[in-house]
Parts: structure tokens; C-alpha cells; sequence
């Protein structure tokens, strides 16, 4: 097996920095591996090959880093070493070498992850790809604001087998510092660990359990539901004159007339899907089924608007040409919006948004006495095994009464 020794080679100047390097010997035959860091000869212990501290001149801070990342480049190697043991007969000192300079710019974070977004991407898997690349550049923003940059890689990024506990806790203590929810910072150090564990996988890094100390769990959160009256007011609002709220508010009430639907399953209503004065979809979150019976009321809201010139039902996706996921996400931005003013028309205190919608209209199902399980079946649940088995035997006629009595109370 390899050896891995580290070294220092004096300056040829007198009074100059030394270099260090890595010695790497296989089969007799040895290689040396430069590095970037330099030491005064009276930083380095001969004997011990390791790095000491001699005054209080400054450099203890940087005698500490370099003593940290020579711990972490040894490691990189030895790693790299067991591995090819492993893997053929007859590896050299220089195949070491070579391994380790292709780690060192292949299994960055930001290229590590870049690969595997751009896999999710190729396997149409486009919202997780949003995800992984919304968190590399959170992790990327913290790197660049903090002094945790790595000096060995590009500006902002840092070497998978880098990240630690100490990191991990940084990057969720400066979250908090930023405002940040409990969940949303869970949300990031959860996909990190995703990566992370891969990255085991894959034989890339050793687990440490960077994550043992942060939390990844999610809490539950206080849903913002407004009441009958407050909907009733959203809706009886005199908006013709300023179009850009009269629409925001037409897209909630139709949220809210259609049992709480997602503004995602919204804008990719086809044309076809309403037949027979229902609309039959299937949820994009889960694939689940759903019927919904198509009311005079949601008819007067889509005759305001000219008719969509795609195949999509309503006005929200209406430029054939245009790219489908920006425009459902930028038209979904102008109405959160614009709904956060209606809001304040009305009262509310808390920011109004679509996903409201779908909770007030769960909200005010059940202060209308309509059974938990018709209502799970309205939106489209399917988180619980046991009401999953209860509801497929559910008459669609039950959901679809308890919306009339919704909606009649409009």
C-alpha cells in the first residue's frame, strides 16, 4: 500500500518561506505532490513532520488553517489510496497524484451538485432541480459572507469532504441570523444532506455526520385561513379599475370555488379537462384523481377574461410560445402580490397568498360541519394511509354537496 508523507522544502533565499508538499511512495518509487502552503523554517517540526506555532506574531490563526487543511488533504489522500487498493492491481504513485488533483476540481460542492442538477434536469425532474440549485446558492451566499470560504477552490465553494459539524451549524446559525424559518433552514440542510449522503455513496467521502447537529426535522406551522366573512369581502370588491387586482382576486376566489386547488394544478387545467360540467384532473403532487363540479360562478369569472389561446382552461398560461414553468411561476409572484394589497383592503393582518385559498376553503368546511374525511377527499389528501382506504369508496356526489354548501354561503 502507498505511503503519505509530508514535507517541507526550505526556500533557496535566505530568510524565505519554505514550501510544503506531500510525498507519496508506491512500489519504490515516489512522487512529490506541491502544495500552496508556505512556513517560515522555524514553523515546522523536522521530527514530528508537522506544523508548530513559535510566537504570538500573528500567524497562530494561520498555523492553525494550514495545520487543518494539511489534516484534510492527508485524509483526501489516504482515502484515495484505500480506494484504489480496492479497485485494480498495480496503481502507481503517480496515479495517486492524479486522483488527487481530479478530486480536488471534480468534487467541489458547487460542481457536485451542478452535475447532479443537471442530471434532475435531464430525467425531467425540473421542481427538485429548482430546489438543489436554490439551496447551492443559499450555501454559496453563506460562504461568501462568512470566513468559511476554502482557499484551495474557486470563490464560494468548498470541498465536499470540508463539510463538517462546525459548517453545518455556521450555515444554520446564519439563517436564523438572516430571519429565517426553522423549516425553510431545515428544507436546505436536508437537501445538503442529500447530497452529502450520495456523495458517500459514491465513494467520495468518508461519513461524518456533518449533520448531526442541526435540525432537519419539520415543525408544523400555523396555516393562514380566513374566515367566511373575510372571503365574502375578498369577493364582493370593486376592482374594475385596477385590473391587475381584479385578476389577483379572481385567481384566489376560483382557488378557493375549486376546493382549495393548487395554483400549479390551476394553470395546467387543459381545455379538455372540463366535460360535462366537471372538471376532472389529476393533483401534479400526487397524481391522485379529483372530479369537481364546474359552477355558474366559476364560468362568470373565465368569461371575463378572452379565451385562452393555448389549450389551457384558464388565463394563465396564455403565450403558446413562451416557456410554460417561468410564466406559471412569474404570473404566480404578481398575484401573491398583488393579493398582499387586497389583503390590506380587507383587513387581513397576515400576507394574503393563493395557498390561503386552499386553506380557508378547508377552514370554513369544517366550520360548516362537513365530515374531516370529505374534506380530506376535496383537496386531494393523501398523506394517511387509513383515510387514503376510507376515501376511495367515497360517493364524489358528498364532496361536491359540500362545496354547493361552500359556495352558497358566498
Amino acid at each position: 500500500m502507498a505511503t503519505i508523507k509530508v514535507k517541507f522544502r526550505p526556500s533557496t533565499k535566505a530568510g524565505g518561506e519554505g514550501t510544503l508538499f506531500y510525498q507519496i511512495i508506491q512500489e519504490r518509487k515516489t512522487r512529490r505532490l506541491m502544495t500552496a502552503y508556505h512556513l517560515m523554517p522555524a514553523e515546522w517540526d523536522e521530527r514530528r513532520s508537522t506544523v508548530k506555532s513559535t510566537s504570538a506574531d500573528g500567524r497562530a490563526s494561520f498555523i492553525i488553517s494550514v495545520r487543518e487543511r494539511i489534516r484534510r488533504d492527508v485524509d483526501r489522500l489516504s482515502r484515495i489510496v484505500r480506494r484504489l487498493e480496492g479497485e485494480r492491481a498495480g496503481y502507481t504513485a503517480d496515479d495517486v497524484a492524479e486522483e488527487f488533483r481530479r478530486y480536488s476540481s471534480a468534487y467541489t460542492l458547487v460542481n457536485y451538485m451542478e452535475g447532479i442538477i443537471a442530471r434532475l434536469k435531464s430525467n425531467g425532474k425540473i421542481r427538485t432541480s429548482e430546489t438543489y440549485a436554490s439551496t447551492l446558492n443559499s450555501f454559496r451566499r453563506f460562504l461568501s459572507e462568512t470566513e468559511w470560504r476554502d482557499c484551495c477552490v474557486q470563490p464560494e465553494d468548498v470541498m465536499l469532504d470540508r463539510l463538517d459539524t462546525d459548517i453545518m451549524e455556521a450555515f444554520e446559525a446564519w439563517h436564523h441570523q438572516r430571519g429565517a424559518t426553522p423549516n425553510t433552514i431545515s428544507f436546505y440542510l436536508r437537501i445538503l444532506r442529500a447530497v452529502y449522503n450520495r456523495a458517500v455513496e459514491d465513494n467520495i467521502v468518508e461519513d461524518r455526520h456533518p449533520f448531526r447537529r442541526v435540525y432537519t426535522g419539520n415543525e408544523k406551522t400555523a396555516k393562514r385561513a380566513l374566515p367566511l366573512q373575510i372571503v365574502r369581502k375578498i369577493n364582493a370588491l370593486e376592482l374594475s379599475l385596477a385590473p391587475s387586482l381584479d385578476y389577483a382576486r379572481d385567481m384566489f376566489m376560483l382557488s378557493f370555488m375549486l376546493r382549495g386547488m393548487s395554483f400549479i394544478d390551476m394553470a395546467y387545467l387543459r381545455k379538455t379537462d372540463l366535460q360535462h360540467g366537471y372538471i376532472v384532473y389529476r393533483r401534479r403532487k400526487t397524481g391522485q384523481r379529483l372530479m369537481i363540479a364546474w359552477t355558474p360562478d366559476m364560468q362568470r369569472i373565465l368569461d371575463k377574461y378572452p379565451e385562452n389561446p393555448t389549450g389551457y382552461l384558464l388565463p394563465i398560461i396564455r403565450n403558446p410560445a413562451a416557456d410554460e414553468r417561468t410564466t406559471y411561476r412569474n404570473i404566480g409572484y404578481n398575484i401573491n402580490r398583488n393579493l398582499k394589497m387586497i389583503g390590506k383592503q380587507v383587513g387581513v393582518e397576515e400576507p394574503l397568498t393563493l395557498y390561503v385559498a386552499r386553506h380557508s376553503w378547508a377552514t370554513v368546511a369544517k366550520s360548516k360541519g362537513i365530515p374531516i374525511s370529505i374534506i380530506s377527499e376535496g383537496m386531494g389528501h393523501d398523506s394517511e394511509q387509513t383515510t387514503r382506504i376510507y376515501l376511495s369508496t367515497l360517493d364524489t356526489s358528498a364532496v361536491d354537496k359540500a362545496n354547493a354548501t361552500i359556495l352558497g354561503s358566498l
